[in-house]
């Protein structure tokens, strides 16, 4: 049982200690040298768990899916309110993609061109964005003129330019620029009687989905 351990925690290290190293170098400058180095072990110890750096680079992406299926696929479509809903989770993820490694790791993964993949996590936030404000239209509280396609890739091109600016090493406050993107587009986007409960700095609600993930289930469940 302790040796298992052990090897989980290994195997915790490698994939954060890779997620860092993808997100400072980009996938194509990665080694696996620099990887282990990182993470404390040797080459043979990487090899022992990830076959090669494309291994590493799935986990990575696999655990950041997890993470953002965590965010978003916990909620019913009968959510009281599908518009604050949309502005709590694009808090934490925006927060998670300055904050986390691993979620911005796979995140960026996405817009490398040396990377290859099935998984399009963007594309997975836009399609729950423009879900979330489906419902919302369906709900009556999604002003008539919005049109749905168009403002859900504007809600992503938001999130996705902050944690384009994250990444150039500028000390952006998440919560503020979002908040301030809210408080701007909110008016317009709900109908008179929505806007009165609908809060641009995000709910308690917010820090319920912002908990924690549990790095040891996701790596069990990357193996």
């Amino acid at each position: 049982m302790a040796k298992q351990h052990r090897a989980l925690l290994t195997r915790q290290e490698l994939i954060r200690s890779a997620a860092e190293v993808f997100d400072s170098a980009g996938y194509a400058e990665a080694s696996i040298a620099t990887i282990s180095s990182r993470a404390g072990v040797s080459n043979g110890a990487l090899h022992f768990h990830f076959k090669n750096k494309r291994a590493l680079g799935e986990a990575v992406e696999q655990i950041a899916a997890q993470i953002l299926l965590r965010l978003t696929g916990r909620v019913p479509l009968r959510h009281p309110s599908p518009l604050q809903l949309l502005v709590d989770t694009s808090h934490v993820l925006a927060r998670g993609l300055r904050d986390d490694p691993v979620l911005r790791a796979g995140f960026g993964l996405g817009g490398d061109p040396t990377w290859q993949s099935d998984v399009k996590l963007w594309e997975q936030w836009q399609d729950w964005v423009q879900l979330m404000l489906t419902v919302a239209r369906d709900q009556g509280s999604l002003a008539p003129q919005v049109a749905v396609e168009e403002t859900a890739f504007a809600i992503v091109a938001v999130v996705a330019g902050i944690d384009a600016l994250n990444r150039t090493g500028a000390e952006w406050d998440a919560r503020h620029a979002v908040t301030r993107y809210w408080r701007l587009v909110l008016p317009q986007l709900s109908t008179e009687a929505a806007r009165e409960q609908l809060n641009p700095e995000g709910t308690a609600a917010e820090e319920v989905w912002s908990q924690k993930w549990d790095m040891a289930e996701a790596c069990g469940d990357a193996a």
